[in-house]
């Protein structure tokens, strides 16, 4: 059965809560009931915004995107890359690293408005930091 913690000493069944809101009077009632629906829209306002920013956190480069780029990496790497192929690295690169700083930004927003810190709100979503490859 759902309890509300009144204060640290104080616990009540949600029955009892409601047994003693219907003995307020109806200008009472009404500010309670307005009070109550300001806390649902501000967590439903939350809860919408955290979905917006996890939505975003997840999203990926194409994976089109990301196989052309490991191509050419790996063609850097063992210096077989022609230079029309490090130009189009160089510009994949610039895409990758825009949706990684965008990623960041979104996880930092996240971590805010969750009120962690972000390496608290990485490890709870089961993110970890990206290897450099040198």
């Amino acid at each position: 059965m759902a309890s509300v913690q009144v204060t640290s000493e104080i616990k009540i069944e949600l029955d009892q809560l409601l047994n003693g809101v219907a003995q307020l009077d109806t200008a009472d009632l009404e500010r309670f009931v307005e009070q109550v629906n300001l806390i649902l829209s501000e967590r439903k306002t939350v809860d919408q915004a955290e979905a917006q920013l996890l939505q975003r956190v997840r999203q990926a480069i194409p994976e089109t995107t990301q196989q052309r780029y490991n191509q050419l990496s790996e063609k850097l790497r063992t210096e077989t890359i022609s230079s029309d192929e490090h130009q189009e690295l160089l510009s994949l690169i610039d895409v990758v690293e825009q949706a990684n700083v965008d990623r960041l930004q979104n996880l930092v927003e996240l971590a805010q408005l969750r009120q962690v810190s972000l390496n608290d709100l990485m490890n709870q979503l089961g993110i970890h930091a990206p290897q450099v490859h040198v």
